[in-house]
């Protein structure tokens, strides 16, 4: 299988799972003008499984070194096979409520709200289960974001004018709030699962990246019949959807919806093959940076902020200026 050498290389492939990660919710805007969230969201689920096939029969089975992907799937222990699902099965949770608030509160605070504090606590979690890096300046940079968590929530609640609009997004930020708590941990269950110490000669019984991400998807896949469903028939704004809706939409629409999950799959994977020399609360947190890309395409892209005032505008830079010195203190403390 195919295994990161070196922490700079490590450090971009975080790079560009921060870019997937921030940049999937845009296929969910795509589709929201023809398409609920809640459909929307089948083909997301359909599309990281898929990816996670790819994958493992691609790079997860390529080259000498460590076990193939289908032979890593059928040596992993009952307790490891259960840690990787369960991930899969918090994050679903967390997603689907990320997902809400998106179409409630828009990217450019959903993300930095709910994704940011996922940053936030996830990256004590996962620390202090494998610990690596200098902790005053992770902690540091951690800080700094939420400084830029805060002053995303100031100007969103400055543009919201009418009172109508203003309970919707603060509706959006609410169930953003409890997306960013719950997926805070997903991470540390499948970074147990998995021996990020020797990739060359994993441990049996543990798992290989690509391995536990296959599992991790089947725990997303499996648990999306049940929240999804309870979304669909208990959806948190507007009427309820059905199944007979989803199989009605086009060809188009639901390739909108699979292409991102395999944009966030892409993201997720290489995290994962990330970890074993940046560390998991490295690789996450780096991820995590995903807020600053969601947005610079919710303000740039989707005019999220458009007419906002000169106030409003120098939060946006200030949050922006927090987010990228930030993260550059969580990849210094990886190097010292």
């Amino acid at each position: 299988m195919f295994i990161v050498q070196n922490y700079p290389f490590a450090i971009f492939l975080c790079l560009i799972t921060m870019l997937c990660w921030g940049s999937w919710g845009n296929t969910q805007k795509l589709a929201s003008k023809t398409w609920r969230y809640e459909l929307f969201y089948w083909d997301y689920v359909i599309g990281i499984v898929l990816l996670s096939l790819i994958f493992g029969f691609t790079l997860g089975s390529m080259g000498d070194q460590g076990r193939t992907f289908t032979a890593d799937i059928a040596q992993v222990s009952s307790n490891n096979f259960w840690n990787a699902f369960l991930g899969g099965v918090i994050f679903n949770a967390s997603n689907i409520l990320l997902s809400a608030s998106i179409s409630l509160a828009g990217m450019s605070v959903a993300f930095p709200v709910g994704v940011g504090l996922a940053l936030v606590f996830g990256v004590f979690i996962n620390y202090f289960g494998a610990p690596k890096g200098d902790p005053v300046i992770l902690f540091m940079g951690v800080a700094l974001v939420v400084i830029a968590i805060i002053l995303n929530g100031i100007a969103s609640g400055k543009m919201s004018a009418g009172s109508e609009e203003k309970k919707t997004k603060k509706k959006g930020i609410i169930i953003a709030i409890f997306a960013g708590i719950l997926m805070s941990f997903f991470y540390r269950f499948v970074a147990s699962a998995m021996d990020l110490t020797k990739l060359e000669n994993p441990a049996s019984g543990m798992l290989a990246p690509y391995g536990a991400f296959f599992i991790f998807s089947l725990g997303i896949l499996s648990s999306n019949f049940i929240f999804n469903t309870i979304v669909m028939r208990k959806p948190f704004v507007g009427k309820q959807v059905t199944y007979s809706q989803y199989f009605k939409g086009s060809l188009g629409t639901h390739f909108v919806g699979i292409f991102g999950g395999i944009i966030w799959g892409v993201g997720t994977v290489l995290s994962y093959i990330a970890a074993g020399k940046a560390g998991p609360a490295i690789s996450y947190a780096l991820g995590q940076g995903a807020p600053m890309i969601a947005a610079l395409w919710g303000v740039f892209v989707w005019k999220e902020f458009k007419g906002a005032s000169k106030l409003v505008n120098l939060f946006l830079l200030l949050m922006f200026v927090l987010f990228i010195v930030g993260l550059g203190l969580v990849v210094i403390s990886g190097t010292t």
